[in-house]
């Protein structure tokens, strides 16, 4: 009889963590929702919105930076050029 209980209770416990590895599987399971979707649309919105308000604001600080990076690359490289000429650096 101490058999018999002792099986009964060896296969209790196996179906039990079977059934909690079950549980445990399907809880951390990620599943695509309608949250990453909504997100995804939201953002799209907003950037669109953007493009269209801030145009001509982005158009003339675009043209601004790129008008000071061709400055800086042009001064930048002037001092690049370095002619050396019978061991002297001239410019």
């Amino acid at each position: 009889m101490k058999k018999t209980v002792l099986e009964w209770v060896r296969k209790a416990e196996t179906k039990a963590a079977k059934a909690g590895e079950t549980v445990r599987r399907a809880a951390l399971q990620k599943e695509a929702g309608l949250d990453g979707i909504l997100v995804t649309i939201g953002l799209c919105i907003i950037a669109l919105l953007l493009c269209v308000v801030m145009k001509d604001s982005m158009t003339g600080f675009i043209q601004t930076l790129v008008t000071d990076m061709t400055a800086r690359a042009k001064s930048i490289l002037q001092g690049a050029f370095i002619v050396v000429s019978h061991g002297k650096a001239v410019l």
